[in-house]
């Protein structure tokens, strides 16, 4: 079977490679940079933009089962024409897709309802991997993580897990229709995941919770938008329930126990030492 992974060389979609060659698939990989995409031998990659769909002729030709993002740039924008994408798939034959972050009321996952093609919806909850984003180069140099909302919890998921899940549910089908919120096997607080974090490392890291206006200074300070401020104000401080209620989902679909923080923690701790 050849399944087509949109959005391949990001933090999910690069890690769905590997567990698609590894369950003997057959890879195309898209990509709007081929030469520095890096992906492993045997990967069929291609060219293209999802923002540009009149330019993708040809790129679901002979796919079965296609996992598809909802945005398209380093801007992450939504994506100004889902539907034409999906008038590809479906043109192509593609059986059986999954969306990363999707909404049933997006452009989008509407086609997608009413193209004949088998879809299911992946709704992670705070990525693992975003604390690489955020607190990497501060534990390095400082030793100090500087952050509001201290008791704030979270069942944050392994990027891993997302794309087992996701591999999984391309390559056996059988979840059409389906919403799956996606966690790991536990829901920590800021601080115990500092904790966490500082264990794996093998030194001391400082937490200083901040006020909210100091947080919000600081996301400033960072380049951040108005809108981003806001936003991230209103998440991390009024987390609705999804995002700290823990689900099964990742072992129900792939047969494997969630992989937890400190799992993610120890694999990743060498970014954090200086």
């Amino acid at each position: 079977m050849t399944v087509l992974v949109t959005g391949a060389t990001g933090t999910v979609g690069r890690l769905l490679v590997e567990e698609l060659l590894a369950a003997g698939q057959r890879v195309r990989a898209l990509t709007r940079n081929p030469d520095t995409a890096g992906l492993p031998e045997g990967v069929e990659v291609v060219a293209g933009d999802l923002a540009r769909p009149a330019e993708l002729a040809g790129v679901f030709d002979g796919v079965e089962a296609a996992h598809l993002i909802t945005f398209a740039g380093d801007d992450y924008a939504p994506l100004p024409d889902g539907a034409a994408l999906v008038e590809l798939a479906a043109e192509a034959g593609v059986r059986r897709a999954t969306v990363l972050g999707g909404r049933e009321e997006g452009d989008l996952e509407r086609a997608l309802a009413g193209s004949g093609i088998e879809w299911t919806l992946l709704h992670p909850v705070e990525f693992m991997s975003n604390t690489l984003r955020w607190w990497a180069e501060t534990v390095r140099t400082e030793g100090v993580i500087k952050e509001p909302f201290g008791d704030r919890l979270s069942a944050l998921v392994h990027e891993r897990d997302i794309a087992a899940v996701a591999a999984t549910v391309l390559v056996e089908g059988g979840h059409g229709g389906r919403t799956y919120v996606l966690t790991g096997p536990e829901a920590i607080t800021l601080r115990e995941k500092v904790a966490i974090l500082a264990g794996a490392v093998g030194r001391d890291v400082r937490f200083v919770e901040l006020t909210v206006d100091e947080a919000r200074a600081k996301w400033r300070a960072d380049g951040m938008g108005e809108e981003t401020v806001e936003f991230l104000v209103h998440a991390l401080g009024e987390t609705p329930e999804v995002g700290y209620t823990v689900v099964p989902t990742v072992k129900e679909v792939t047969g494997r126990d969630a992989r937890s923080f400190r799992q993610w923690a120890e694999e990743n701790a060498a970014a954090f030492r200086p």
